[in-house]
């Protein structure tokens, strides 16, 4: 018998990944669950995207090894489209294409971030930003962000740490909360990290699912390609997750440490995926306003039904998460992590599933994050449910 731990004492500074924890809790549930719980799409992909795959499928070229910064022709495919949704000129060699945003993200911080460096993570915010900067042994700080700012990070608090930071990871249209930041936002954060030279990894993978303006991206702002790298994705814009692609462009630096930890890793995305995103950024455009016209009705619908449960909501600018705030009778009679238990006691007695606020951070203690990824039809019996469980409940009947 081995009596070694097999291991790595790394991974006891990380818990168990939230979105895994949701995974057991679905296999455990009784039928009629409605699943709310993950970013997880259920808008099927347009057919005319399925196409280009189908034909991407044929072209031998696709069932070899890819390069691995991606093909010339996604990568320019890319440069175009930022050109058009953004107005910022992009060069061809400050284009990596990913396998999804989130491996690049774990890739730029293992890629530049040591022992004894510091990383600012936002808190609420997307766990593997927090969780990657302790795999690789770098120390993370906490940016908060708290509803009396927005859920944006307080700009006097970034200055206070700006000395101390190697990289700051934010990620705006944000998951969980919906918060969208402004040009004007982005161009201080900047300003900082010129100054105390500090570096910027922006997660921008939410931009397209917007219900107003359009959210801007970081290299909007004059000079940001000095320090900063923006990430995108496919994935909810094209209703595509499980294809896995996404890019990420921006300072060639950071980009060069971010590559080569890919060469060492992952061979890049499979190419008829490529060629399917190609076609998808270049003809893109009417499927994610059709895209946004879905989760804008199941988000009206959800957001009306969920304010009559005494769960406040405002609804989001942009994504399809609604951060829910718990009603103060709630937290006030729970013993322990109020969102946890909320979740736990809405699964038992509702049969359908969130995400806890405290699974995405200390400061999103006291909420809870739906994800518009059932039909309006659903979403309404979710509502149901959860408004005649918390009436019984605050009347002491449960």
């Amino acid at each position: 018998m081995i009596g070694k731990d097999p291991l790595a004492r790394r991974l006891g500074t990380i818990p168990p990944y939230l979105f895994s924890r949701l995974d057991e809790m679905k296999s455990n549930a009784r039928q009629g669950l409605i699943d709310l719980g993950e970013g997880n799409p259920d808008i099927p992909p347009a057919p005319k995207l399925l196409r280009a795959l189908r034909q991407a499928l044929l072209k031998k070229e696709n069932h070899r090894y890819p390069t691995y910064a991606g093909k010339e022709s996604l990568r320019l495919a890319i440069t175009r489209w930022y050109w058009r949704r953004f107005r910022v000129k992009i060069s061809l060699d400050s284009v990596i294409a990913l396998i999804g945003s989130k491996e690049g993200l774990a890739h730029l911080i293992w890629g530049t971030c040591d022992s004894g460096d510091i990383v600012g993570v936002c808190d609420p915010g997307y766990p593997v930003a927090l969780n990657q900067t302790r795999l690789c042994g770098a120390t993370p700080i906490t940016v908060p962000l708290e509803e009396k700012n927005n859920f944006l990070p307080d700009l006097d608090f970034l200055k206070r740490i700006a000395p101390r930071l190697k990289l700051l990871c934010l990620n705006f249209p944000n998951n969980p909360t919906g918060a969208v930041a402004s040009l004007d936002f982005y161009q201080e954060v900047v300003q900082l990290a010129l100054k105390y030279g500090f570096y910027i990894a922006n997660d921008n993978v939410y931009s397209e699912i917007y219900f107003d303006s359009p959210p801007p991206s970081i290299l909007q702002v004059p000079d940001a390609d000095a320090c900063a790298v923006e990430f995108h994705s496919l994935s909810k814009t094209f209703s595509i997750p499980g294809w896995r692609i996404g890019m990420v462009v921006g300072n060639k630096n950071l980009l060069s440490a971010l590559l080569r930890i890919k060469q060492n890793t992952d061979s890049g995305p499979w190419g008829a995926v490529q060629d399917a995103a190609h076609f998808a950024l270049q003809n893109g455009a009417q499927f994610a306003e059709k895209t946004r016209k879905i989760y804008q009705a199941r988000r009206d619908a959800f957001c009306q039904e969920l304010n009559l449960t005494g769960c406040l909501v405002t609804p989001p600018a942009a994504t399809f998460y609604i951060w829910a705030k718990l009603p103060e009778w709630w937290q006030e009679r729970v013993n322990g992590s109020a969102s946890y238990g909320f979740v736990i006691a809405l699964l038992e007695k509702c049969r359908v599933l969130a995400a806890p606020g405290l699974g995405f951070g200390r400061y999103g203690e006291g909420y809870v994050r739906f994800a518009l990824i059932a039909e309006e039809r659903r979403l309404a019996i979710a509502a149901r449910r959860l408004k005649r469980w918390l009436n019984n409940a605050r009347a002491g009947k449960l």
